[in-house]
């Protein structure tokens, strides 16, 4: 069996870009995410919708409790409207489709809506 002498390892060749004045340095610039606009959804006062039932709505759709809904249904029948939520877009937009889901099959005209807040 004949014995190899070893092999030298071979010297590292650098690129020609390295160390030579032509190469190019690239600037690292931090991104600014804006966060999401936010939307807050309505609740608006009829005549017609019981109170109980917006009660359940508010409780059901948004997760308050029992003394939130109620605070939240009497602003809307003493001012007009209420603000039950605030949500991204999308959030707002299916929060406002099972309202207004739910609001027909029970047979009331509860209006919903939501507003883009500035």
């Amino acid at each position: 069996m004949p014995t190899e002498n070893p092999k030298k390892p071979l010297t590292p060749v650098a690129p020609p870009s390295v160390g030579s004045d032509d190469s190019v340095v690239l600037e690292r610039r931090t991104q600014r995410i804006k966060p999401p606009q936010m939307f807050q959804v309505v609740l608006l006062n009829d005549d017609f919708t019981p109170m109980e039932f917006v009660v359940h709505v508010i409780q059901e759709f948004f997760s308050k409790d029992r003394e939130t809904a109620t605070q939240i249904m009497l602003k809307i029948h003493l001012e007009g409207k209420g603000i039950c939520g605030i949500y991204t877009r999308d959030v707002a937009s299916t929060k406002v489709d099972q309202v207004l889901q739910a609001a027909r099959q029970a047979g009331h005209p509860l209006q919903c809506l939501s507003e883009p807040i500035e």
